[in-house]
């Protein structure tokens, strides 16, 4: 029951994921790195320091007592998976939105699900136990359905590139965007990487005291804040070369509401992570590595149904909104799968 309890929390995760930039949206005449940076502040500084606070007391202590070469490595992906995001706009740039963004979140999902076990031996384990192989079986059952919908963005692509009165498709360049798409899957796959390497510090964490279903609370504190440097230092630049720093004191614009609408965004995507590590948790040792595989299925899922209800596919066809239907199904049959997977391990 705990794993199952473990994807449901990672279902809330990836609602809040593929949620947060409807708050975004309301943002009115700032630049895109003016609320970007506000929403930056709210997700990867503000919100983590506030849910460490309320569930690890001392939770500085323990990021200056716990194993420095951790700390150091968490920070470095962290870094390093802010770097993932911020090249993602150009796989989405040379591929377009829909195939942009599931082959991206496709490698992401890959990466981010098989590398860490590979790193710390635990792969072969895997390979043996029932439960590893068919948590696995649910891993490739996933990558399968990002790949349908993959497909069917390329459909809506296309559909829209046939329509008069739809932008060229000039910028589009598949040799350039898989390079860019494969940077951007790794890098943000870092995110994963960057909880493994701060294992140690949820375990000095869990140690000093925190419930086990926080015990990652402290370790986003640290991840988050180098996604922060890299975001920051990008908005920042942006700021300064278009004069867009003027957006935050701008009173010709709504600029409480901006914040507010900012700010509400960055709480919603942390949102994201807080109940990913619980559902991490709740997963098990076992079945933890397939976290990240259910983290992107569930914001698939949900960025998906959002779009359709914004009437992102309304011109798309029945074909592509078929072969879409027909991933989302793969991709949820995948989660029940891992679930299964739990049930057997436990």
């Amino acid at each position: 029951m705990a794993s199952i309890f473990g994807i449901f929390l990672h279902a809330i995760g990836g609602f809040a994921a593929g949620s947060f930039y409807l708050p975004i949206k309301r943002v009115r005449d700032w630049a895109w790195e003016s609320g970007w940076l506000v929403l930056g502040i709210a997700a990867w500084i503000i919100a983590p320091h506030l849910a460490a606070a309320l569930t690890t007391p001392g939770y500085f202590d323990i990021i200056s007592e716990a194993p420095q070469a951790a700390v150091g490595y968490a920070f470095l992906f962290g870094l390093l998976w802010g770097i993932g995001g911020l090249t993602f706009g150009l796989a989405m740039r040379y591929l377009g939105i829909s195939l942009g963004m599931a082959v991206a979140l496709g490698l992401t999902a890959a990466f981010g699900t098989l590398v860490p076990p590979i790193f710390d031996g635990t792969f072969g384990t895997l390979l043996t136990a029932t439960s590893g192989q068919i948590s696995l079986v649910g891993v490739a059952l996933c990558l399968v359905g990002i790949a349908v919908c993959g497909y069917a963005g390329l459909q809506k692509d296309r559909a829209l590139a046939a329509m008069p009165s739809t932008a060229s498709a000039d910028e589009f360049d598949l040799g350039k965007g898989v390079i860019v798409a494969v940077v951007s899957g790794l890098l943000s796959a870092c995110f994963a990487f960057g909880l493994a390497a701060g294992e140690p510090i949820a375990a000095a964490s869990e140690a000093a005291g925190t419930d086990a279903l926080y015990r990652n609370n402290v370790v986003l504190v640290v991840i988050l804040a180098g996604g922060f440097l890299t975001n920051a230092a990008y908005c920042v630049f942006l700021n300064a070369r278009k004069s867009s720093y003027r957006d935050y004191a701008d009173t010709h614009t709504p600029l409480q509401s901006n914040y507010l609408w900012a700010a509400a965004g960055g709480v919603t995507w942390y949102l994201q992570f807080f109940f990913y590590g619980m559902g991490a948790t709740l997963l098990g040792e076992g079945l933890e590595f397939a976290s990240w595989t259910i983290h992107m299925a569930f914001i698939i899922v949900f960025s998906t149904l959002w779009g359709l209800r914004e009437g992102e596919w309304a011109q798309a066809g029945a074909a592509a909104r078929r072969t879409l239907w027909t991933g989302l199904a793969i991709i949820i049959a995948s989660t029940v799968v891992i679930g299964v997977a739990g049930a057997v391990g436990s």
